[in-house]
């Protein structure tokens, strides 16, 4: 038996990073799955390599149309929905006095409206259902300031805040809503940033396990909350951080002295 038998899930921005490493553990663990995302070709060709049950729909998640047409035919392909994973995700480096506006509201628009449709387009389904679960991915950037991630840390922020609302709003139907919160993960967002850096050397200095998380390391997590196993955790803020939040800062360097700080790219 599956962790995940009997779950129709939906995975924003599932054609690739953790979203899709989410889609395919899902899958092993008897749910079917449905892929959205802007990326058409990419996401076709995974949900392809997933199998059968996984289906990829084109979603933009800042629209709310597309959201109605994509749990619709979610749907109709497998039933109500029962699990979300709002995994999509976009990351723009910019102090509040260089960040220009349309970059700003163009990270909030994915990354927090984008939540919000969500939440919104699956209730009706998995009222009916009887309950479901809801998973947005935050970030430790969602519990703390870090310099030159304005947008990204206000978007983040805004998910934990939702996350915590939705809770109370959608607890007597049987809906659960949690929000994860990862550290550094080694994705193709993070990289299209930061280049071809070696993210270890980078920033393990400031995660007491020593390494950046990986996409398996979130959707491990996001199994947990969207199977029964975790039937009675809700508005919950899970770290997904390697201890950097729990530690005191203060790291031993290569060279033999001590940071609070890892590299920035």
């Amino acid at each position: 038996m599956g962790r995940l038998d009997g779950k129709i899930a939906f995975i924003t921005g599932g054609a690739r990073g953790q979203g899709l490493e989410a889609a395919k553990l899902f899958v092993r663990e008897g749910a079917r799955v449905v892929l959205g995302d802007l990326l058409d070709a990419e996401g076709k060709e995974a949900a392809g390599s997933i199998g059968d049950d996984a289906h990829f729909v084109h979603l933009d998640v800042t629209n709310e149309e597309d959201w109605k047409t994509a749990v619709s035919e979610a749907e109709q392909r497998y039933g109500d929905v029962t699990v979300l994973l709002n995994s999509a995700g976009i990351l723009k480096f910019g102090k509040i006095t260089e960040q220009p506006l349309a970059e700003y509201m163009s990270v909030i628009n994915v990354n927090q409206v984008g939540v919000f449709l969500g939440m919104r387009a699956v209730f009706e389904s998995m009222k009916r259902a009887g309950g479901g679960s809801i998973i947005n991915i935050s970030s430790v950037e969602g519990l703390r300031g870090s310099v030159g991630l304005a947008a990204y840390t206000a978007s983040k922020f805004a998910v934990r805040g939702m996350t915590k609302v939705a809770t109370g709003e959608f607890g007597k139907y049987g809906i659960r809503v949690n929000s994860i919160h990862p550290g550094v993960i080694d994705t193709d967002m993070l990289r299209a940033q930061t280049g071809d850096i070696d993210l270890n050397a980078v920033f393990k200095r400031g995660v007491p396990l020593r390494r950046t998380g990986t996409p398996e390391d979130v959707a491990n997590l996001a199994l947990f909350l969207a199977s029964d196993l975790s039937s009675f955790v809700t508005g919950t803020t899970v770290h997904a951080d390697g201890g950097t939040l729990a530690s005191s800062g203060w790291f031993p360097t290569e060279e033999g002295g001590w940071t609070n700080r890892p590299r920035r790219p």
